[in-house]
């Protein structure tokens, strides 16, 4: 299984005030937990796509692992914001069957490159 797609949630890229804001805090010592917090955060959370499934792996000690087969995809959306579509950075929800996203992952470095990877694995034969 050869993983194209492998990606955390971009901490500065995705919301870079927020990130100015933390670093800016550093002195009060406060800043550092919420870097901190939020690097562990970042780094808990990874969205992958394989030869024929979408994982989504998430938590730090204890993991939650939500996996999809691409022929069951039937939307990917993409959701970003102007400074979001600045930084290529966006939020990813994937849809089978139901109103409601069965994967939805935020701050996604290249949203773009994710969904073409999904459509590529559908259309070709498996």
């Amino acid at each position: 299984m050869t993983s194209q797609y492998a990606e955390h949630p971009a901490m500065f890229r995705n919301n870079p005030l927020g990130f100015i804001l933390a670093v800016i805090l550093i002195p009060a010592a406060i800043g550092i937990l919420i870097l901190l917090f939020w690097y562990l955060k970042c780094k808990s959370t990874r969205l992958e796509i394989n030869d024929n499934e979408v994982i989504l792996e998430q938590g730090l000690l204890s993991k939650e692992r939500t996996e999809l087969n691409v022929s069951g995809i039937r939307t990917v959306k993409i959701k970003q914001s102007f400074f979001n579509r600045l930084f290529g950075v966006g939020t990813v929800s994937i849809f089978t069957a139901g109103d409601s996203p069965e994967i939805q992952a935020h701050g996604m470095p290249k949203p773009e490159v994710f969904r073409e990877l999904v459509k590529a694995r559908q259309t070709s034969p498996a």
